[in-house]
């Protein structure tokens, strides 16, 4: 990795960052195409190993094979391998490797960190990657721990596997799961340690490194960081609202065998889920369509910012929001607890939620174009690889080799980030030393 950013120093911050995830890929998608990653003992096609390898490598969930049937132990610890490697982003494993060898990091590998990170400062961002794979091992060990023990006794000692298999899946909100026939939790529905420690590790991820530190070391709501304050209230909203509409929507439908605890405990996991993770314990292909369109809403939002998860980000949905009343009330300014919000970062949130809207739509109607599926179950997909959340109604096993590609592409620019994907393939940018006289033009 070290000579890989060795060669692309001429590279853009953005540039960077998107090939390292090229990288991974390419990586994963060789490994998974060698005969002992399968159980058949033959070879994965390159395209259903590229679309694996990105599909783990960004975190997404998407399979074209079942995870726990089709691969080996080998294959399915590459999957687990560049999930992790994926989650926490090849630039913090890079810092880490120069940390170990002694190399000191320069300033333009600091930036190229401190834009992965997506921290605002540069101060301190070679510790902080230290401090985000020391946290991650200590969450991915204490949940991981829970879910062995959990497993342990349906499994045996190959549950103890499966236990820490999946904390590494959850909590990179990966969604890839080992318990075979494309069902993922769907059999636990009514398991309360399972619900409570899978949401929780999902929760986590989502949150973002720099949130879960500024709770960890301040312990005070007041004293957040305004960033921390704004992920977690946009969080806490969208869950219970998610819960309490699945719960409405569904008690009569996927859920009307279960009893009224077990109805919110299925929906309280159905509305953590779309926040990037992959996993579901209801059956999503019976789900009303009205639910359908609700957590393609939810899928779309995605996690917060610096997190293991996509989306258009929370940050992102609340500003956009808080800017729309804004400019209904004719105000000018934005404040949230007290503090002004610059503009900048409003149109960056437009920007970002303009850009996703228009790859979604695009890349609808191309695989609308090669499939003969509903367009609400395309559309469904498509949300899913955008903002890297794995929930399928099952089209992702039937589609043809054209659609894997938009799916691997939309997966791809969804983990790397829409407006990072956009700056990658673009030029330097350059001030321009022109400035032209401004006029109004008639809007709305």
């Amino acid at each position: 990795m070290e000579s890989f950013l060795q060669k692309n120093r001429g590279a853009s911050t953005y540039q960077t960052i998107a090939l390292t995830f090229v990288a991974l890929i390419a990586f994963g998608t060789i490994l998974l195409m060698l005969p002992i990653a399968s159980q058949n003992g033959e070879s994965l096609s390159f395209l259903n190993a590229l679309f694996t390898a990105t599909s783990a490598s960004c975190v997404t969930g998407l399979v074209v094979e079942d995870t726990g049937n089709y691969f080996t132990v080998f294959g399915q610890m590459v999957i687990i391998l560049l999930i992790q490697l994926g989650g926490l982003g090849l630039m913090t494993f890079a810092t880490l490797f120069s940390v170990a060898v002694g190399k000191k990091i320069n300033l333009q590998e600091r930036l190229r960190i401190q834009e992965s990170l997506n921290e605002s400062e540069i101060t301190g961002v070679v510790k902080m990657c230290l401090r985000i794979f020391r946290l991650t091992l200590l969450i991915e060990f204490i949940f991981g721990t829970l879910l062995a023990v959990r497993f342990y006794g349906e499994f045996g000692l190959r549950g103890i596997y499966y236990g820490y298999w999946h904390a590494v899946s959850a909590f990179c909100n990966a969604g890839f799961d080992l318990l075979g026939n494309f069902d993922s939790l769907t059999g636990y529905v009514n398991d309360i340690p399972i619900n409570l420690i899978i949401t929780s590790l999902i929760i986590l991820g989502s949150a973002g490194f720099g949130v879960i530190e500024d709770i960890v070391h301040t312990r005070n709501f007041s004293k957040f960081r305004l960033h921390t304050k704004l992920s977690l209230v946009t969080t806490l909203a969208l869950i219970v609202v998610g819960t309490v509409v699945i719960f409405c929507l569904e008690s009569g439908n996927t859920m009307a065998d279960l009893a009224t605890g077990s109805k919110w405990l299925a929906s309280y996991f159905q509305a953590v889920t779309p926040r990037t993770a992959g996993f579901n314990t209801l059956p999503l292909d019976k789900l009303r369509p009205v639910s359908v369109l609700f957590i393609i809403v939810l899928m779309f939002i995605g996690a917060s910012p610096a997190s293991t998860g996509g989306g258009i980000k929370t940050t992102t949905f609340a500003l956009t929001v808080l800017s729309v009343k804004n400019l209904l009330q004719n105000k000018h300014e934005i404040v949230i607890f007290d503090r002004q919000i610059d503009q900048a970062y409003v149109g960056r949130a437009f920007v970002i939620v303009a850009m996703g809207i228009s790859w979604v739509v695009g890349a609808t109607l191309l695989v609308a174009n090669f499939e003969p599926a509903s367009l609400q179950d395309i559309l469904f997909e498509v949300v899913s690889a955008f903002a890297t959340v794995g929930l399928s109604t099952g089209l992702s096993q039937h589609v043809s080799d054209p659609s894997k590609i938009v799916l691997i592409l939309t997966m791809y620019a969804g983990r790397v980030g829409i407006l990072t994907f956009g700056m990658a393939l673009t030029s330097k940018y350059k001030p321009n030393s022109i400035r032209h006289p401004k006029e109004k033009i008639m809007i709305g």
